[in-house]
């Protein structure tokens, strides 16, 4: 089985700035795609920013140009730095990672870390 656990949620105020972490463990031969979601308005979880194993990145216009995504291969983790915290960030943030677990079989599936809280005061 593969666990994701996350880290660095807490209570900051408007225009602070966090670093989330989310390590990956278990069985585990290869990670690509590796993700932050956050609950949105008529979603269970929506994208705030993605990075693929090339370092390659994507985000949710709402958070770019104030949070940047991360990865650090060798320990299977992956960061969200944010910074110029609005309220509305204010969210559970939950990591995703797309893991390979077999080195004989290409398949892969996503797996779930159980959600860091960030909360942002005004």
């Amino acid at each position: 089985q593969v666990q994701l656990v996350e880290s660095g949620g807490g209570l900051v105020q408007a225009g602070g700035s966090l670093r989330l972490s989310c390590a990956a463990s278990g069985t585990i031969f290869r990670i690509s795609d590796m993700a932050w979601y956050r609950p949105a308005p008529g979603k269970q979880r929506d994208l705030v920013a993605t990075i693929n194993s090339s370092g390659g990145t994507n985000y949710a216009d709402s958070v770019k140009g104030r949070f940047t995504i991360s990865r650090d291969g060798a320990k299977n983790s992956v960061y969200l730095q944010m910074n110029s915290l609005k309220p509305e960030d204010t969210a559970v943030y939950y990591c995703n990672a797309v893991v390979r677990r077999s080195s004989v079989f290409v398949s892969y599936s996503p797996f779930w870390g159980q959600g860091t809280q960030v909360t942002v005061s005004s």
